[in-house]
């Protein structure tokens, strides 16, 4: 089946742009030209992901992302006209899987789109071939296959890219990685990401833990990167 997604922004012209782009690569897309259209199109038809606008007037694309995560981990990539990094921050650690500013490419959003989607999917093929792959270290555990995460046998909502992250270090829990190995073992494909992007969705998955009483799943290593904590 072709992936669902859901473009939300004020703008006709970057929303044309947009659905010709993703209906070139077989996406099957829908369109929202406000806050208030993107919640009710989304609670219809369940998108597989949503490429949203942060700058829209009444209801912004930050308090569409807040209303979505109160019930839905699905990808959301948020579009900017404004260059500030505060936007890309708060964007990502309410809940983003990632940002791209306007004016913006066509082929690096795809490209965007697909890496998102392709760590998404990869969790849904494995999972109907009842394949379930689990690592765990400590009182962590992960099903990879299934992208459920466990702390102390309590799950905790994690997106496409903070999985993909938490995941990696899981791996290897004693090795430090630095912001370029992280970027590589989350992305899939050699796009641009900053290493402010980095840090944010690695705050995003401590604040998760803290949530639950776990004050260190993720160290830092100044002057390195990060590791799994030591628990």
């Amino acid at each position: 089946m072709k992936d669902k997604i859901l473009v939300v922004d004020d703008d006709s012209h970057i929303r044309q742009v947009i659905v010709f782009a993703l209906e070139k690569i077989g996406k099957n897309v829908y369109q929202a030209k406000n806050g208030k259209e993107a919640i009710s199109i989304f609670n219809e038809i369940e998108p597989d992901m949503i490429i949203l606008d942060i700058n829209m007037p009444e209801i912004d694309g930050f308090e569409v992302c807040k209303e979505i995560r109160k019930n839905s981990d699905i990808p959301i990539l948020f579009l900017s006209s404004r260059d500030d990094e505060i936007d890309r921050i708060v964007g990502l650690e309410i809940g983003g899987d990632d940002y791209v500013t306007k004016p913006f490419s066509p082929r690096e959003l795809t490209a965007r789109v697909n890496a998102i989607l392709k760590r998404v999917n990869s969790y849904d093929i494995r999972n109907n071939q009842n394949d379930t792959n689990i690592i765990s270290h400590g009182s962590l555990l992960m099903e990879i296959d299934n992208h459920i995460c466990r702390w102390e046998g309590v799950e905790i909502s994690l997106t496409a890219t903070e999985f993909s992250i938490l995941q990696g270090l899981l791996k290897y829990p004693k090795k430090v990685f630095n912001r370029d190995d992280i970027m590589n073992n989350s992305y899939d494909i050699n796009i641009n990401v900053s290493d402010r992007t980095i840090d944010s969705h690695i705050r995003r998955i401590r604040s998760k833990f803290e949530g639950h009483n776990c004050n260190k799943i993720i160290e830092t290593v100044r002057g390195v990167g990060y590791r799994l904590g030591s628990f």
